[in-house]
């Protein structure tokens, strides 16, 4: 691919034809990666060294551990992040290839159409995301985890584990939860502002 080519695609990437578009890259680029890669570090990079349930069984820390966190949380939004980025990233690179103008987007009805179409995949893809946190981390993280570790030790046995900080991941939880419907409104707000643009009730810039 040609040096104008990753420039087409990066301007846009980063300059959406929309002006609730481009808020919203500045939203998801800024705020939410920013907020996602420092405080979520902090808040749950040595989750697993302070996770305890048997201070004299590492591998009873560890058993209880997996299975309190199939995934850990970071893995899972930097994957959501990922995943959500990917239809409009294919859709510029679509543009960049074709040499579409950013202007020219929303004035033929294919490139509109197929722009809308991204952004629509955004919504269903944040919105399986957001099931998908709901079934892993529900909406409040317990002080106390109680752990089944009889398939360790052979018997049915539940060990009580503590859970480091679980306040502050409970509030860490409901910021991404938040996050996730700011950027489900944002998409459809632009779905909203491309369909007055094309009947008129705004001007094309």
């Amino acid at each position: 691919m040609s040096p104008n080519y990753m420039r087409s695609f990066s301007e846009g990437c980063l300059r959406p034809p929309t002006v609730i578009g481009q808020f919203h890259t500045l939203f998801f680029g800024s705020v939410r990666m920013f907020f996602l890669g420092v405080l979520g570090f902090a808040v749950y990079g040595n989750e697993a060294l302070h996770f305890s349930c048997d201070p004299e069984k590492r591998e009873v820390n560890l058993f209880c551990y997996n299975q309190f966190r199939p995934i850990t949380p970071q893995v899972f939004w930097a994957l959501q992040l990922v995943i959500v980025l990917v239809p409009g990233a294919f859709f510029h690179l679509y543009a960049a290839c074709k040499s579409i103008k950013q202007e020219d987007i929303l004035q033929k009805s294919f490139y509109t159409g197929f722009y809308i179409f991204s952004v629509f995949l955004r919504i269903v893809l944040e919105a399986v995301a957001f099931w998908l946190q709901i079934q892993l981390f529900g909406f409040k993280v317990n002080a106390i985890y109680m752990c089944d570790v009889g398939a360790l030790e052979k018997n049915f046995n539940i060990t009580r584990c503590m859970v480091p900080e679980h306040f502050e991941k409970t509030i860490f939880l409901i910021a991404m939860y938040t996050f996730t419907v700011i950027t489900v409104v944002l998409c459809v707000a632009e779905i909203f502002e491309i369909s007055c643009r094309r009947l008129g009730f705004l001007k094309l810039s």
